[in-house]
């Protein structure tokens, strides 16, 4: 049995869903469903039961998965705990940053280097959320800024931001506007960046204004966040992304692209801090003391 065959298992648990599973894992779904084979081969046991509709733990899978959780977690922890063993008193350590961090929040983060220079040197590594949350949980980062929802039980998460999302949209078609309505936006496609960059929030949210009435959909791939707003600057569609002015995501807006709050839907994005819990008490004692103190208190925009 090897350590990926535990991960893709770990993985498709906690989704129920092969294809989430896979994107998470940034693999194939049809490899990663006959890695699952070969394991149930090996244990001589059926781990899910799989339809066409849905993917469920039989009992055998819901007795591994905590067994395979704590194998990854102590597996993990090596880096860190052999860093703690041999480093000397003040270490290097990095926080993950997502795309757009308010620059409120990054305030916090020169704060809490400043607070803990003495102990570490804070080095910010940039990411999506979905490989910053796995570096954070194989040891390579010490902290992370994230998009929540995160549902991985190892990390511990810290609430830090809330920002209001607004709608994206032509100026030329809403010109002197200064609000709009979803039901307004019913008849245009929503557009939103490839699933690989955007947080999960993103897919909630699709599925959320898919039950409101927006049903058409253009589905980008291979290009970044300013891919979304040529589609719309060409009056083609809508998005929805941070509405405060100050957010480095209007840094992708082109000239014919303005954002407008929703008067009938509030759609918000939470950011959390993350890091290992099994290091609270560790190697990032003092790290993480100082951060509860200087994110104690949520920002919102």
């Amino acid at each position: 049995m090897e350590m990926l065959h535990l991960r893709y298992f770990v993985a498709v648990a906690e989704e129920l869903n092969f294809s989430a599973a896979a994107r998470k894992l940034h693999m194939a779904a049809s490899p990663l469903s006959q890695r699952i084979k070969d394991l149930e081969h090996e244990l001589g046991q059926q781990l899910f039961d799989r339809s066409t509709h849905h993917v469920t733990l039989t009992d055998a899978g819901a007795a591994l998965l905590p067994l395979a959780r704590d194998v990854l977690e102590r597996v993990g922890a090596i880096p860190w705990k052999l860093r703690e063993a041999t480093t000397p008193q003040r270490s290097t350590v990095f926080l993950g940053m997502p795309a757009g961090v308010h620059p409120d929040l990054r305030e916090r983060v020169n704060a809490l280097a400043e607070r803990v220079r003495g102990t570490y040197e804070l080095k910010r590594w940039p990411g999506t959320t979905a490989d910053l949350v796995q570096g954070v949980h194989d040891g390579k980062l010490a902290l992370t800024l994230a998009r929540l929802p995160v549902t991985d039980p190892a990390l511990e998460q810290l609430p830090v931001m809330t920002e209001r999302l607004g709608a994206v949209v032509p100026a030329d078609l809403f010109a002197g506007r200064d609000s709009v309505s979803l039901a307004e936006l019913t008849e245009f496609p929503y557009v939103a960046s490839p699933g690989e960059i955007v947080p999960a929030y993103f897919e909630q949210l699709d599925h959320q204004l898919n039950e409101l009435g927006v049903k058409k959909r253009i589905r980008l791939s291979n290009t970044g966040y300013g891919g979304t707003s040529e589609i719309i600057s060409s009056g083609e569609a809508f998005s929805i992304s941070m509405l405060d002015d100050k957010s480095p995501m209007h840094g992708y807006r082109l000239d014919n692209v303005i954002v407008l709050p929703f008067t009938d839907f509030r759609p918000q994005l939470d950011t959390g801090l993350l890091w290992r819990r099994d290091r609270t008490d560790g190697d990032l004692r003092d790290l993480v003391d100082a951060a509860k103190a200087i994110f104690a208190e949520p920002l919102s925009s």
